[in-house]
């Protein structure tokens, strides 16, 4: 009797664990989300023009951004290149806060260049956000980008 009582604690205990952990990972993986509204200007120059890209995001948990400038939480990838640019974004909801938000921000990518020796390159970029928690959101891409020699 002691032994059915013991598996039956055990067997409790560990249904109660799973189900726990189960909890807070739905709770942790909740990944922003990111859309492209807008790209300006498709055509520039380069040394001169700057990019602005400016993005929607949403995220249920509102923690996107952090507090520490060294932090960078926005990637932003050239085709023509294997390393991606990081931008700091501060938060973007009160840190002590777990609510539900929608906005958009705009980022500045200033003197675009070529890299080859052509009159101009085209290239797409790449964006995505990390939040706090270390979700990535999903990847946006820009349409086609014509960078023109000076």
């Amino acid at each position: 009797m002691i032994v059915v009582r013991r598996i039956s604690l055990i067997l409790s205990l560990i249904l109660f664990l799973t189900f726990q952990s189960c909890k807070e990972d739905e709770s942790a993986n909740n990944p922003p989300t990111i859309r492209l509204i807008s790209v300006q200007p498709t055509t520039l120059t380069e040394f001169t023009d700057s990019i602005v890209f400016t993005i929607e995001y949403e995220d249920v948990d509102g923690d996107i951004g952090y507090p520490n400038a060294d932090s960078l939480s926005l990637y932003l990838l050239d085709a023509r290149l294997v390393d991606a640019d990081k931008f700091f974004i501060p938060p973007l909801a009160p840190l002590d806060e777990t609510v539900h938000i929608i906005g958009e921000f705009d980022i500045i990518l200033p003197n675009t260049f070529r890299l080859g020796t052509g009159p101009q390159e085209v290239t797409t970029y790449k964006l995505w956000l990390k939040d706090r928690a270390g979700n990535l959101s999903n990847e946006i891409e820009t349409p086609l980008i014509t960078i023109l020699e000076q």
